[in-house]
């Protein structure tokens, strides 16, 4: 929250300090364009070469894949399995790109693919540049430059433009921000609208229903999750109303879709381990990341001093990727903000960035391994795994390193600082009142 001086200084005068940053993430947002040009420039329909030159995208193909040259998603005339696989947010983005692109290429599919792509990573270079801001105001005056590992980690570049995750992302960094602030409503419409864009900013409800257990601060929880319900309805219902199929494929394809590319489920799976057994792998996921929840909920409600709510964002988020089918590249998007809120210290953090790079790399070349034409150019399952295991492995590292800083807020880089918690809001230095602590 801004202090007394600081609300008496001009907003221009405030914003001077961020405009390092926000020039920082422009940057990092041209760097990740550059990275994807051998595509850009043709790679895309060269076969292999997508790959090798590492610049894979699923703007581009999507664009053809659902057919959006000529359909509307949701309501196209298509097999169920060929509706856009996103919540409605994201899927209207698409839908407003793809006209503009129609509009400035009549009639030549290929360019108005290529225009799609261009008009959508300018999109996400935007969100890209107001996720840092917002992290950066998040972070507070003595913590702003920590938002330099959202702008130019080597890992956000590389993944920025895979899929559409950096619009989620700066939906919730607008939510953290606006919670901190204590304007609970527009927190709970940016977070409403952010679980209608990816549907993972929803395991922040759970950091905050913990927090307001411990505080009792029940009036600024309800009055969040009504308005993020209230959005997400306003954003759903006509959906639900007109084009049930198309809104739905998002749900049934989450359910039904099998084990997946990054899961250490599919590791088990490929090595033929009994872990899987018969077992629906949705309810496995499901059960795995409940028992986390448990143990989460357990360190937050029983640590001798309230911890803070980005820590409590990152282990919930780590436990929803640990567990989940699938594990994109473009995931580590979701956690760099709420990583280094969590705990701004470098060097975890730059030996997880290592980690998913190396994942980067390894998930094309694997793929290359999977089709005999390419096989010579890839990498095996021995390799590929290592990539697998590495993010675990370094991202444990950070969840340890959390779980003790709550356990001893000394140890805590943030509270060193003389600050309780720079995102809490109305959890900012508020008394315990959970019965364990009364």
């Amino acid at each position: 929250m801004a202090s007394t001086t600081e609300a008496h200084v001009p907003l221009y005068l405030r914003a001077v300090p961020y405009l390092p940053l926000g020039l920082f993430a422009a940057l990092g947002a041209v760097l990740a364009y550059v990275q994807k040009l051998p595509c850009r420039l043709g790679g895309w329909d060269q076969g292999t070469s997508t790959y090798t030159n590492f610049c894979y995208t699923d703007i581009f193909p999507l664009y053809f894949a659902r057919q959006l040259s000529t359909q509307d998603p949701y309501f196209a005339d298509v097999p169920f399995g060929e509706h856009v696989e996103y919540p409605v947010v994201l899927g209207e983005v698409m839908q407003v790109f793809a006209w503009l692109a129609r509009w400035l290429a009549p009639g030549d599919v290929y360019r108005q693919a290529v225009g799609f792509y261009d008009a959508t990573v300018i999109l996400l270079a935007i969100c890209l540049v107001i996720g840092v801001l917002l992290m950066a105001a998040v972070a507070g005056p003595t913590r702003r430059w920590d938002a330099l590992w959202y702008a130019l980690g080597p890992a956000v570049i590389l993944c920025a433009y895979i899929n559409w995750d950096l619009i989620a992302g700066a939906l919730s960094m607008g939510f953290l921000l606006a919670w901190a602030r204590k304007n609970q409503v527009l927190a709970g419409v940016l977070l409403g609208l952010a679980i209608a864009t990816k549907f993972y900013p929803l395991m922040f409800v759970g950091a905050l229903f913990l927090l307001t257990l411990r505080t009792f601060a029940w009036r600024p929880f309800l009055t969040t999750v009504g308005a993020a319900v209230g959005a997400w309805l306003v954003v759903n219902v006509p959906f639900m109303y007109f084009a049930w199929d198309g809104w739905r494929r998002f749900y049934v394809f989450s359910q039904e879709r099998g084990v997946d590319w990054g899961s250490p489920w599919l590791y088990f799976e490929r090595k033929g381990w009994p872990v899987l057994g018969t077992t629906d792998p949705s309810v496995l996921g499901m059960v795995s990341l409940l028992l986390l929840c448990v143990a989460i909920a357990g360190i937050a409600l029983f640590a001798p001093q309230r911890p803070r709510l980005a820590q409590l964002c990152f282990l919930a988020l780590a436990a929803f990727m640990m567990t989940n089918k699938v594990w994109s590249p473009q995931f580590v998007l979701w956690l760099v903000p709420f990583a280094v809120l969590a705990r701004p210290n470098w060097k975890p953090l730059a030996l997880w960035q290592v980690a998913e790079v190396w994942y980067f790399l390894a998930i094309w070349l694997y793929l290359l391994y999977q089709d005999e034409a390419s096989k010579h150019l890839g990498i095996g399952d021995d390799v590929y795994f290592t990539a697998v295991w590495g993010r675990i492995i370094t991202i444990l590292i950070m969840v340890g390193f959390v779980v003790r800083d709550i356990f001893r807020p000394d140890k805590d880089l943030v509270r060193q600082a003389g600050i309780d918690d720079q995102g809490g809001g109305v959890f900012d230095r508020a008394e315990d009142r959970f019965p364990a602590f009364r």
